[in-house]
């Protein structure tokens, strides 16, 4: 797994081997047995350049994902056997978890024996980390109305914007208004995401009842802008957004008769974890940590 992971990350033979202190001959030969067991290619090699193809990408997101979850694991038992008290996992996503650091920090100051885990979700799935166990609780922008979790204090209040290609007719506009996306396409989540909670972020037609298309189909933050960068969506998305993916082929426009959007902490309800009543115990003391309007 390291030989794949860091091969993915480094996409250079030689750059690996170094940083595995193993020889690139070493380094080809594992790769070459992988592929082997999975009966495709992991990468595209030619004289320059080593990329990714289809399959080596989702194997990679797939075991980065694996090698977390050993981590936290090992970090758990870690804690147990120092007689602490354990690790907060808490998922987020896109760029939440830059957004309750001052709410980390604070837990930590309260719980100095405490490690916390953030672990970034799929928006394609924004539930599973919490029904597998994977993360103990999730900020989640609302509404949340699943019977079996709890929703807790919200954590940031916030407006929401459009993200056009930079080049298109829509980039020159000051702002936008829900009406506007009408006739226009997004990405698609997928069957994984409750559809409620998809469309309070991109619904599916205009208050004049326009179609808002769907397709193609992302799953992480990064794959919705990498679309819209590509002319092939436009998305809604949080105010945040603006600050942390200013990408040159992306313009955010605030949409202006969007209501304000906000995030909570959600928990199992069948769960007794003290930890996560602790953390939403600073939230309700500190929130919010930020609060914007568009």
């Amino acid at each position: 797994m390291d030989v794949f992971l860091t091969l993915a990350d480094e996409l250079h033979f030689g750059r690996t081997a170094e940083r595995l202190h193993l020889s690139q001959a070493r380094v080809s030969q594992v790769v070459r047995k992988l592929e082997r067991a999975i009966g495709a290619a992991l990468f595209e090699r030619t004289t320059r350049t080593v990329s990714l193809t289809p399959v080596g990408s989702s194997l990679r997101e797939d075991l980065t994902h694996a090698r977390d979850l050993f981590r936290t694991a090992i970090e758990r038992a870690q804690a147990a056997a120092r007689g602490t008290g354990g690790v907060l996992r808490v998922g987020f996503l896109g760029a939440l978890g830059h957004e309750i650091r001052p709410l980390i920090e604070e837990f930590r100051s309260r719980h100095q024996n405490i490690s916390v885990a953030l672990v970034e979700s799929r928006l394609s799935d924004p539930l599973g980390p919490l029904r597998a166990h994977e993360v103990d609780a999730q900020i989640l922008w609302l509404p949340v109305t699943e019977s079996d979790l709890t929703v807790g204090p919200v954590v940031l209040t916030e407006g929401r914007v459009l993200a056009v290609p930079a080049g298109s007719c829509m980039a020159g506009l000051g702002s936008v208004a829900w009406e506007e996306l009408g006739g226009y396409r997004v990405a698609d989540l997928g069957s994984l995401a409750p559809s409620y909670w998809v469309e309070s972020l991109t619904p599916r037609r205009t208050p004049a009842g326009r179609l808002v298309k769907r397709g193609p189909t992302a799953r992480t933050l990064q794959e919705v802008l990498a679309l819209v960068g590509d002319g092939q969506v436009v998305s809604p998305l949080h105010q945040h957004s603006t600050r942390y993916f200013p990408y040159p082929d992306i313009t955010y426009l605030p949409i202006r008769d969007a209501p304000a959007a906000q995030w909570a902490l959600v928990w199992p309800s069948r769960d007794r974890n003290e930890l996560v009543r602790a953390f939403a115990q600073v939230v309700r003391e500190l929130r919010p940590c930020r609060a914007e309007t568009a």
